[in-house]
């Protein structure tokens, strides 16, 4: 896909790879809607957008509640008239053991990881389906394919969403709607910082720019090509 003035959204921009990768597709040339609940945080971004030239939405709300997620579709449409890429990179996680976890902790990781990322593919896909030609990606987890100690709760919201992606890709690829899984391991980002003892050293983990670069590069790809699936991981731990 020619990123040039194409409508992308991306929630969970605020930070880490979903802030790189809503910069990257606006130096691309697409425009971008961006979702994070730090206002603050997005302004930040959106003026780095804009100095690439591109125009930019921003929304400041919660990706876990319905009609907060409908309102930053409806607003992206009427700002943009379009979407040709979904990023779904909101998410979040609690470490315990399953004997220590709550259920709070449980629901929150569920309601954002895979409920609030089901809601916004779901409320999106028409457009998507309009666009003729459009890129879901799903910014799961090495966590959706591995098992770690303290990560029942986590591992179990990214294994979800895996297999939702998939499923997602084969329903949707005869309405030229491509679907990429994309699962990072360790990178330095603030969601590391609740991960204590489970990521490489800083200096061998990942950066936000690896996983956005793939992330460009995959949906760049002309339509004839989808890469559905990528796990990317430190090189020597």
């Amino acid at each position: 896909m020619d990123l040039r003035d194409k409508a992308a959204m991306v929630t969970g921009a605020s930070k880490g790879i979903g802030r790189q990768t809503a910069l990257d597709l606006a130096k691309a040339g697409a425009d971008v809607a961006i979702s994070a609940r730090s206002k603050d945080l997005l302004d930040s971004l959106a003026a780095e957008i804009e100095k690439a030239g591109r125009k930019v939405l921003v929304f400041a709300g919660d990706m876990s509640k319905e009609e907060e997620i409908k309102a930053f579709i409806q607003q992206t449409v009427d700002t943009f008239g379009k979407i040709n890429v979904l990023i779904n990179n909101a998410g979040l996680g609690h470490f315990h053991p399953v004997a220590e976890m709550s259920t709070q902790h449980w629901d929150e990781m569920f309601n954002l990881n895979v409920r609030g990322l089901f809601i916004t593919t779901r409320e999106a896909l028409p457009f998507l389906r309009q666009a003729g030609e459009a890129v879901i990606v799903n910014v799961v987890s090495l966590a959706g394919k591995n098992a770690f100690v303290n990560g029942g709760g986590y591992a179990a919201s990214k294994h979800a969403v895996l297999g939702f992606s998939r499923c997602l890709m084969l329903e949707e690829r005869k309405n030229n709607i491509r679907v990429l899984a994309i699962c990072p391991g360790s990178v330095t980002t603030n969601f590391s910082d609740h991960q204590p003892g489970l990521l490489a050293p800083e200096k061998k983990a990942l950066k936000p720019m690896d996983i956005s670069e793939t992330i460009i590069h995959a949906v760049r790809m002309p339509q004839r090509a989808m890469i559905s699936e990528i796990d990317i991981r430190p090189s020597n731990p």
